[in-house]
């Protein structure tokens, strides 16, 4: 006698199992790919070595140094600074005008410029070559000055009046937040006036060409 129920037909059912896994293949994927993406964008975009191999987060201005500056005046001697470089403090008549320089500058011309609410920026010539310069240099606000500092730890450095910032080099995105931040002067004693109309000239011969401000 002839059983009248249906038998399962082999080329039916392997399309079948094909399309399952095949569902199941695009589940886990949409799943998985993300998180892997997403793990590698977070990596990238908060996370920098150091020269000596430790990770800093470059995603926030978590790491800035506050300094309170005392009372300071305006001085013709030389100037101990507590922080290198200093942060604000006593200062020399002159400031230097808006710029990079190639060579040091001096600490109380700096300060000055600081007090105007400007922004600097220095680096180490021996941790940063000359594309880590130019980029640095691309980044400079137009009220700030750049120089090398030959006695600072990190590569780059970018300071405002009582904020300090050390830098794992000319790439990092911090130099942006922190300009963003401090760039307008606010913790300056002058934050309205500006580097404009400072000296040119860093290493103190053409001091009598500054004014006190």
């Amino acid at each position: 006698m002839t059983d009248p129920r249906p038998t399962s037909s082999p080329s039916r059912a392997l399309p079948i199992a094909v399309a399952v896994v095949a569902g199941l293949l695009v589940v886990i994927a949409a799943i998985v790919l993300p998180l892997v993406l997403g793990g590698d964008d977070e990596d990238d975009d908060s996370g920098k070595d150091t020269a000596d191999g430790s990770s800093v987060d470059t995603s926030n201005l978590d790491l800035v140094e506050e300094y309170d500056v005392p009372p300071y005046v305006h001085v013709r001697d030389d100037v101990t600074y507590p922080q290198s470089p200093p942060v604000g403090g006593d200062h020399w008549d002159p400031w230097l005008e808006c710029g990079v320089y190639d060579v040091p500058v001096l600490d109380e011309y700096a300060v000055h410029d600081l007090e105007h609410g400007s922004i600097w920026l220095t680096y180490r010539a021996d941790l940063l070559d000359a594309d880590g310069v130019a980029e640095l240099a691309g980044q400079l606000p137009d009220n700030g000055i750049m120089s090398p500092y030959a006695d600072q730890d990190a590569p780059a450095v970018i300071t405002a009046w009582g904020r300090q910032l050390q830098l794992v080099g000319a790439d990092d995105p911090r130099i942006a937040l922190f300009i963003d931040e401090y760039g307008a002067g606010g913790t300056a004693p002058e934050a309205f006036a500006s580097c404009a109309g400072g000296i040119t000239d860093p290493d103190g011969t053409d001091s009598a060409a500054g004014t006190a401000a």
